[in-house]
């Protein structure tokens, strides 16, 4: 793969569909008529930049192997990311109208269809991991399949993503040693970094790669799962509401602990690019199989939603 050439437009194009003819695949199994179905895919296919799928194939393309064996977890990951945001959405939470350009799920549905939505959608994304024969050709082992899950659970529930945006919800109550900058990365680290990180991960230890290559990898997840909230939080006062496909301003509306609202714009625009370049750093050993990896960092400090 020539970084000299390589097209990371027509890459995420590339992967995308793949990963959305897959998610389509997986919601064809099931009554498409039935409210439950619907509510699922009008936030599952709504679009979407399906970072963190495409994210687990470069992880895998990066070890030097067939990808197509990380496209079940990838997918997978992908519905648990669309469960969080539909009940992030949710009046008691960010009291959302609009995500990906449409109506939020409750919007479109009711309140408790998009919770049981998002409750479809996490625990049938393990049904995925668990028995990928029902949608995919390529699939890891029975081994690595439960490895997966273990990773991905963890980096989902309790001591990730759901602790994350508990921590977000509460009023920051200071602590000895603690700062209000330290306590915002902990929460971003949780909420985004781990899915972040273990998608990363995930790609990897589908195609069976050595620890410390998989070390590496996470090294680098780490420092862009931060990289993103980051520039989420800058895109939130600069960005276009058009283009993002949702409302800007909202954290300042909110009164939300935010990077640019502590250290100031132009310090968390610096403070992103930092983190990339060492997320690039993470990564300079390997060859050119991880363009993709290297371009994606890059473009999650210059994206515009």
């Amino acid at each position: 793969m020539n970084k000299m050439n390589f097209n990371l437009k027509q890459y995420l194009k590339e992967k995308q569909e793949l990963v959305n003819l897959h998610l389509k695949m997986i919601l064809q199994q099931y009554e498409q008529k039935r409210e439950l179905v619907l509510a699922m895919s009008h936030s599952l296919m709504a679009g979407g930049k399906r970072l963190r799928p495409i994210l687990s194939m470069a992880s895998a393309e990066a070890c030097g192997k067939n990808f197509e064996l990380a496209l079940p977890v990838s997918c997978a990951i992908e519905m648990i990311h669309t469960y969080s945001l539909i009940h992030d959405d949710l009046p008691a939470m960010d009291n959302d109208d609009l995500r990906r350009g449409l109506p939020t799920c409750h919007k479109k549905f009711s309140e408790a269809t998009a919770i049981l939505a998002g409750d479809a959608l996490l625990t049938h994304a393990f049904n995925v991991m668990s028995q990928p024969e029902q949608v995919f050709k390529n699939f890891p082992n029975s081994q690595t399949r439960i490895k997966l899950i273990s990773r991905i659970s963890q980096a989902a529930g309790i001591q990730g993503m759901v602790e994350g945006q508990m921590l977000d919800m509460q009023p920051y109550q200071p602590k000895e040693n603690d700062s209000l900058i330290n306590h915002l990365k902990k929460i971003h680290a949780l909420k985004t970094g781990k899915m972040i990180t273990v998608s990363v991960e995930a790609g990897a230890l589908s195609v069976g790669a050595d620890p410390e290559m998989i070390n590496k990898l996470v090294a680098y997840a780490d420092k862009i799962g931060l990289a993103f909230q980051v520039v989420d939080d800058i895109l939130n006062i600069e960005g276009d509401p058009k283009i993002m496909g949702k409302a800007a301003g909202s954290d300042v509306l909110n009164d939300k602990m935010t990077f640019p609202a502590i250290i100031g714009l132009d310090e968390s625009k610096k403070f992103a690019k930092n983190l990339v370049d060492n997320a690039l750093d993470s990564i300079s050993l390997f060859d050119e199989t991880a363009v993709p990896l290297r371009a994606i960092a890059n473009y999650i400090i210059n994206r515009d939603h």
